[in-house]
């Protein structure tokens, strides 16, 4: 029996918005907090006792959120289907002694997160965002959304080589952008500003995690408006879908043979080893302490997780139409094509037959086309969340994501029904 569409156009609206509200890893789960407290899910405290009543529950761990539904009748054994992302994307963040300057320039040390296109950030207006940390031991987020930092770029006249050897930029030197005049530069003068940004005192921040982000909102693009160009899609556009697709699941009317999960760890783009990424205890933890809440034992744990299984969602690449030689010669995903399915045989994505075959059976109940990814042989592959959530827990993991240009820049582009064939088909894996 195939499912209705849940989502449509709306949902790429939707994403949009949620794009442009979701700055930093910190705004992104708090705005996927908001979505799911829509749909009745309620926040509990890992500190907390957990009880084992059915419904909606989820838990927040700085930028990283875990959230699953207990169906009405859920034994401890039944299993877990779950939709991973992650919440993090590369960029510039700042340093612990930010306030630096010279020649007359106020500028902003920051350092390089994850894998940037460094050239994407170049003469670009910046806004700042984030998590400080206060005196009382509380965090507040900041976002600056206004042009305040700019990574000017070199005038080709002082360096005539760039039009014959390319652009070359030390990542010391030359990213560290301005934000004032004056010769002046004073320690915590950064701080001090973002505390009036947000009416907090003077001293009043001990502590920030803090990072850049273009301004430009994100907007439809094409003749027809068949692509979507915006920040950060890597990866919020599957943070988006699978929070829509555990908000549907949920509210729905539908008997669920397995319990839906969405888990989106931060720091995916540095490695996931963190009290926060994917390599870290969070997914494990939440979901023995949710079969251990519902009276369950060990053995429950073992059997609930033998019989889950993880759609590991990412970005991945669409065959660039000026680089195709860059692609494998046999697999072209294209944007628009609906949502690829990520192979690498050297476990550098999850996926394996049988998992192939979940994801085709979700995608087909769904009525929505797929399309498979492979590296060529001649390139590196990257990598996800997906054998590090396979390893860990000993969990069947399945690599998915939209096809998209310009990964790891400071603006990606994508087709725009890609984001809701991917939610369609996430509603349908996860209802079973």
């Amino acid at each position: 029996m195939r499912t209705p569409p849940r989502f449509d156009r709306g949902h790429t609206d939707d994403l949009m918005s949620f794009l442009t509200a979701s700055p930093s890893p910190y705004h992104a789960v708090a705005n996927a907090a908001e979505r799911l407290e829509k749909a009745g899910f309620r926040q509990v405290a890992e500190t907390d006792a957990w009880e084992g009543a059915h419904g909606g529950k989820y838990v927040v761990r700085g930028g990283a959120l875990v959230a699953w539904y207990v169906p009405e009748g859920a034994d401890p054994h039944t299993p877990f289907r779950i939709v991973g992302a992650h919440t993090d994307s590369p960029n510039l963040r700042v340093k612990p002694q930010p306030d630096s300057g010279a020649h007359g320039w106020r500028q902003v040390a920051v350092e390089i997160y994850g894998g940037p296109l460094l050239n994407s950030w170049l003469d670009r207006d910046l806004g700042l965002a984030g998590r400080l940390s206060l005196r009382d031991g509380t965090t507040r987020l900041v976002n600056i959304d206004r042009a305040l930092l700019r990574v000017p770029q070199l005038a080709i006249h002082l360096d005539r080589s760039v039009t014959s050897e390319g652009l070359k930029l030390d990542k010391q030197r030359h990213l560290q952008p301005i934000w004032g005049l004056g010769n002046d530069v004073r320690d915590g003068d950064l701080i001090r500003f973002l505390e009036q940004e947000s009416g907090l005192a003077e001293g009043e921040v001990t502590g920030w995690d803090l990072m850049t982000h273009s301004i430009e909102p994100p907007s439809y693009l094409g003749r027809d408006k068949e692509l979507v160009a915006g920040p950060r899609m890597d990866n919020l556009v599957s943070v988006h879908a699978g929070t829509a697709a555990l908000a549907s699941v949920a509210t729905g009317d539908v008997d669920l043979p397995f319990i839906p999960v969405l888990a989106a760890f931060d720091h995916e783009e540095n490695g996931s080893q963190s009290d926060t990424g994917a390599d870290g205890p969070l997914l494990g933890s939440v979901l023995e302490r949710s079969v251990f809440a519902r009276g369950g034992t060990y053995e429950d744990r073992a059997r609930a997780f033998a019989g889950t299984v993880c759609l590991s969602s990412d970005t991945g690449h669409a065959v660039h139409p000026n680089y195709a030689e860059r692609h494998d010669p046999t697999h072209h995903p294209r944007a628009g094509g609906g949502p690829i399915l990520k192979v690498n045989v050297n476990n550098r994505y999850a996926t394996d037959g049988s998992g192939r075959a979940v994801f085709a059976a979700a995608c087909e109940k769904a009525a929505v086309p797929f399309q498979s990814f492979v590296s060529n042989n001649s390139m590196p592959c990257g990598t996800t969340i997906g054998p590090i959530t396979a390893a860990r827990h000993g969990i069947k993991t399945v690599d998915i994501g939209v096809a998209i240009l310009s990964m790891h820049s400071a603006r990606e582009l994508c087709g725009a029904e890609d984001p809701f064939l991917l939610a369609n088909a996430m509603v349908a894996f996860l209802e079973g």
